[in-house]
């Protein structure tokens, strides 16, 4: 396989409450409620166009504060080592996150959002609908995070992935 560089360039940024990484929600479901907003830079507004009429977008960004990646680590969910692909940990060979959060509005080139789970200023890659007649799954199978859904709303960040 011939690799090729990959770069990518944000297309915006997002404002939050979270100014450091202690105590953050680590996922969406455990931010509700929590807005923030998505600055897009001028040159993409055109591509917002539609976007208003879907009521929660996936919202593709930069770890930007993971500086190096572990194979296998400890997530906040457990207390035993994972490998990085069974998580959904910020410290990854490229630390890519998404987070599936609720469209309020747009004015402009702001989109206000709600139950935002990233740390202020994080960069944003992309932007995407989510469409529950292509994007939800009936699961028989949640690995290791078995029996785990009432953790998940409380869960808070700590000093882990810094």
């Amino acid at each position: 396989m011939n690799e090729h560089p990959i770069t990518y360039q944000p297309i915006g940024f997002i404002e939050t409450p979270f100014n450091n990484l202690h105590d953050m929600p680590i996922q969406p479901c455990g931010a509700s409620h929590v807005k923030g907003k998505l600055i897009v830079k001028p040159e993409f507004v055109a591509g917002l166009m539609d976007l208003d009429g879907f009521s929660h977008i996936y919202v593709i960004y930069h770890f930007h504060h993971a500086r190096d990646y572990d194979l296998l680590l400890t997530p906040f969910m457990d207390s035993n080592p994972h490998g990085v692909f069974a998580t959904r940990a910020p410290k990854r060979p490229n630390p890519i996150g998404i987070s599936i959060l609720r469209l309020l509005s747009i004015d402009e080139n702001i989109l206000l959002l709600e139950n935002v789970d990233m740390l202020n200023g994080t960069p944003i890659l992309d932007i995407k609908p989510y469409i529950p007649a292509f994007d939800h799954y009936e699961v028989n199978r949640e690995g290791w995070l078995t029996g785990r859904d009432d953790d998940i709303k409380t869960m808070r960040s700590d000093e882990r992935f810094v």
